[in-house]
């Protein structure tokens, strides 16, 4: 317990003391947003960096190189532990916004860090604002800004290695023409969820996948595009189970 005490007081020491920062970032935003996007990921980027630290998460990961440096991308990855957002964040080499549950709007300071980060609050709930939420993830993307789904739709709590793909999120690659870089990662659970509510050591193993272009797809494999992913995620899981 004295991890889970030791990241609950610096997460609660930061929302608070990052107050009048998130005022000046605010501010700069409306000047300069692009100076805005670069600090707002650098200061999450070492908070979360400090989680993990404390956490004990070491990380070995593969694959780097085949995330393009010089345009947005959608990250498509599977989904066990609230830390795959922390784990994937501190590695992004741009701005991204990730996929949010609506209800996280609930945390005032939280939610605006996640707003000047560009995440988007997805209401799973009502359909046409979930299309509301893809659209606005297109036009992130066409501006530059990455995007990161876990498409199973929720943290899988199963005894399966993952649950079913949604379809919808996988729209925002076609739409702007971005590649898609698949991520799989390896014993996040371990960390937290695999034991409630201890935090433990654990090494993690994250491979980026090949890019996977939309346009250079055939009709077919368009209409299965996230299964197509899936597959390729699930290989790599398997094959990187023995490191951990």
């Amino acid at each position: 317990m004295i991890r889970f005490t030791c990241i609950a007081l610096f997460v609660v020491f930061f929302l608070i003391v990052s107050l009048p920062i998130q005022l000046a970032e605010f501010i700069i935003g409306k000047f300069h947003p692009e100076i805005r996007d670069r600090s707002s990921l650098a200061i999450v980027n070492w908070a979360f960096r400090v989680v993990l630290f404390l956490a004990g998460t070491s990380v070995t990961v593969l694959g780097e190189e085949n995330v393009p440096k010089d345009e947005a991308v959608l990250y498509v990855g599977n989904h066990r532990s609230y830390f795959d957002i922390l784990l994937t964040y501190v590695r992004v080499p741009r701005p991204t916004g990730y996929m949010a549950k609506v209800e996280m709007l609930r945390y005032p300071s939280l939610s605006t860090w996640m707003k000047y980060l560009h995440c988007i609050f997805l209401d799973r709930r009502d359909i046409k604002a979930g299309m509301k939420s893809i659209l606005n993830a297109i036009e992130k993307v066409k501006s530059g800004i990455s995007i990161c789904i876990f498409p199973e739709g929720t943290r899988n709590k199963t005894d399966q290695m993952f649950l079913e793909f949604h379809d919808g999120s996988f729209k925002i690659a076609e739409k702007s023409g971005c590649p898609i870089v698949p991520i799989s990662i390896n014993n996040a659970g371990a960390i937290f969820e695999d034991h409630i509510p201890r935090i433990k050591k654990a090494h993690v193993v994250i491979e980026y996948g090949t890019p996977i272009y939309t346009r250079d797809l055939s009709k077919e494999e368009k209409r299965r595009i996230s299964a197509m992913v899936q597959e390729t995620i699930k290989k790599n899981y398997l094959k990187n189970e023995e490191l951990v």
